[in-house]
C-alpha cells in the first residue's frame, strides 16, 4: 500500500454535514491502522491527539482520526466551537453514523483496507463499542469510556425543564462557552434505544476488545470502565492516578506525550502486536 499524510481533508457524515478527516500511512506502513474517535466537546486535533498519532506512525501503523460532523467546529475553525448550531443538533445517533462514514472514506483512499482498530476516548469509547460489529472493523480500544449513554441524560425534574424549554446548556470549561443541546438529542436516544445500548453492544460483541481507564478520573467514573470489561468477559487496565485525559490538556505545547497516555500508547501496542 502506497505511503499517503492527508490532513484536513473533508468527508461527509450524518445529515451529509462536511466534516474533516486526516489519514496517515507511513512508508513501512504494517497493515494495521488506528481508527480514533475523539469525546464529547472534543475535536481530532485537541490535546495531545496529534502527537499520539505520531507516536503510532513512527513504528509503522497507519492512523486515521477525525471531526464528528456535528461537534461544533467547522472546516473553517476545525479547533474551535464557532457553530453551536451543529453542536446542539448533534446525537449519539448522528456520531454513529460519522462512524460508518469516516470508515467508507477510509475505504474509497486505500487499494486494500487494513486491519483497522477502533480506539475511542470518552464519549467516542461508547461509539466504538457501538460501532464494533461493522465487519471493517478488526479489533476495540476503549480509553475512560462511557458505558451508558442513558446516564448522559437529566432525570426527573431536570429532564421536564428540558423538554418545556427545548434547550439545555452546558459550560465547557475551557473555553466558558454555554454549549447548547436540544430536547431532540434525547428524543433520538429514546427512538434508537436499542440500536444505542451499550451494554447489549458489548455482550454480543465477537471483536476482542482493550478497555482502559484512569483511577483517577473525575468525569467518567472508572466504574464505568469495569461495567464494559464485565460485559465484554475481559480485563480492565486502569492507570494509577490518571485523569479522564491521561494527562492531555488543551492546548498541548510539548513534543512529548504525557506521562500516562504514554503508558495507555504503549499498552496499546502490545494489543495491536497480538
Amino acid at each position: 500500500m502506497k505511503a499517503l499524510n492527508y490532513h484536513n481533508h473533508t468527508f461527509f457524515g450524518a445529515a451529509n454535514r462536511s466534516s474533516l478527516i486526516d489519514l496517515v500511512i507511513p512508508e513501512d506502513f504494517n497493515g494495521k491502522m488506528i481508527l480514533f474517535i475523539h469525546g464529547f466537546m472534543g475535536f481530532k486535533d485537541w490535546g495531545a491527539w496529534n502527537i499520539m498519532q505520531d507516536f503510532y506512525t513512527k513504528k509503522g501503523f497507519g492512523f486515521c482520526k477525525y471531526n464528528v460532523s456535528h461537534n461544533g467546529t467547522s472546516s473553517d475553525n476545525p479547533t474551535e466551537f464557532t457553530d453551536l448550531t451543529a453542536f446542539a443538533n448533534n446525537s449519539y445517533s448522528k456520531e454513529l453514523e460519522d462512524l460508518t462514514a469516516a470508515l467508507d472514506w477510509v475505504e474509497k483512499q486505500v487499494n486494500e483496507l487494513p486491519k483497522i482498530y477502533l480506539v475511542g476516548h470518552s464519549r467516542g469509547g461508547g461509539i466504538a463499542l457501538l460501532g464494533a460489529k461493522d465487519e471493517r472493523v478488526y479489533r476495540v480500544v476503549t480509553l475512560a469510556a462511557i458505558s451508558s449513554i442513558e446516564k448522559r441524560f437529566p432525570e426527573g425534574k431536570q429532564l421536564q425543564v428540558w423538554e418545556t424549554q427545548g434547550t439545555k446548556y452546558t459550560l465547557n470549561g475551557r473555553t466558558n462557552q454555554k454549549m447548547p443541546q436540544l430536547f431532540s438529542q434525547y428524543e433520538d436516544y429514546i427512538a434508537n434505544k436499542d440500536l444505542l445500548d451499550i451494554q447489549k453492544a458489548c455482550e454480543t460483541s465477537t471483536k476482542r476488545t482493550l478497555v482502559i481507564h484512569g483511577d483517577a478520573d473525575t468525569s467518567v467514573d472508572i466504574e464505568e470502565g469495569h461495567e464494559i470489561a464485565q460485559w465484554l468477559k475481559t480485563r480492565l487496565f486502569e492507570i494509577e492516578e490518571a485523569d479522564h485525559t491521561f494527562g492531555a490538556k488543551e492546548p498541548w505545547d510539548s513534543k512529548e506525550l504525557p506521562e500516562h497516555l504514554q503508558k495507555v500508547c504503549e499498552l496499546i501496542i502490545g494489543f495491536l502486536l497480538i
